[in-house]
């Protein structure tokens, strides 16, 4: 088990254009977050949304590690676990508008979408629900083409009782799982240490379950403990557990303006921003700073279209009374 760190390991960005990719990716993601929040504040996008800003470098950089017959159940903050795992951006800000083109035609919404062609075996409003879709799906997996089913879910899944039952079948039936607690200090609008007692990842190791803890703001530690867990989960040796310390910049949904987090909590995070943590890496790397700018720029164009041709887009046809029944 490892314990969290503050530093990249050295000379870890031996492949740049890796990298870059990764840079776009979160780039993406973020850029997505908020246009999807500035089009749910003009009244644009129905229901609720559960945003993913501050914790880029987590769905990223699991993703980078998985293969295509792998599996992922992600939670209701799932833009991010989508995005990172190649769901296309016009398609998902499609579903979030109510739109006839959208990844699940626009019937899905913020917190349901799916697409299993991309590996995404669906989105869970129901706390820690990805843990018992993921163990479902490594059965599955076990059977048949040898994958791993990946879950991400948050600090707060840890106090559900099912949570422990499916952990416990997982390592007794030794199943290919990837646990990924995204632990980003708040269940809701708790602090987690108020409600949670002792070690996150002690839930697992009390099992026998392979389990560290990691910094979730870097993107390059996030594929190293992916790629360790992996290594066990790929081995037949049952599942593996990752904790990673991470934080989300904006409220739990909607209109939270997060009031109460501590005075100067929320700066101290954004000072350990995975974008800007990752760009400066690429800097120090030899990047040229105008080419990170280049493609911040080009993002931000693509971002402009996306929107306008969500926006210009139908709405689904209502369903029949037969239809609905069917």
């Amino acid at each position: 088990m490892s314990q969290l760190s503050d530093t990249a390991a050295s000379g870890v960005l031996d492949d740049l254009e890796l990298y870059l990719g990764l840079y776009r990716r979160m780039l993406l993601i973020r850029g997505f977050e908020e246009l999807v929040q500035s089009l749910f504040l003009k009244g644009e996008v129905y229901g609720t949304t559960h945003l993913y800003s501050g914790q880029e470098a987590v769905a990223t950089g699991v993703a980078s590690m998985l293969e295509e017959r792998d599996r992922v159940a992600a939670t209701y903050r799932g833009h991010g676990h989508a995005l990172a795992l190649g769901v296309d951006a016009q398609q998902l800000l499609d579903e979030m508008l109510g739109r006839a083109t959208g990844i699940n035609g626009g019937r899905a919404g913020s917190m349901n979408v799916n697409s299993p062609a991309d590996r995404l075996i669906g989105s869970f409003g129901i706390v820690g629900g990805s843990i018992a879709a993921a163990t479902g799906a490594a059965l599955a997996l076990k059977r048949t083409t040898g994958g791993v089913a990946v879950a991400y879910f948050g600090d707060g899944a840890m106090n559900q009782g099912y949570v422990f039952e499916c952990l416990n079948f997982c390592q007794v039936q030794k199943l290919p799982v990837l646990l990924v607690c995204e632990n980003n200090g708040y269940g809701e609008y708790t602090a987690f240490q108020s409600v949670t007692a002792g070690e996150i990842r002690a839930r697992a190791e009390v099992m026998e379950v392979p389990a560290e803890t990691i910094d979730g703001m870097s993107v390059w530690t996030v594929r190293e403990a992916a790629a360790r867990g992996l290594e066990h989960v790929r081995g037949g040796r049952g599942p593996a557990f990752v904790e990673a310390i991470t934080y989300r910049f904006v409220g739990h949904s909607r209109s939270d303006p997060g009031a109460y987090r501590p005075e100067g909590e929320l700066d101290e995070w954004k000072a350990r921003d995975p974008i800007v943590l990752l760009r400066a890496q690429l800097e120090a790397e030899g990047v040229e700073p105008a080419r990170l700018v280049e493609l911040e720029q080009a993002m931000s164009a693509d971002l402009e279209q996306m929107r306008e041709r969500g926006l210009a887009a139908p709405f689904p046809e209502p369903l029949s009374a037969r239809e609905f029944k069917d």
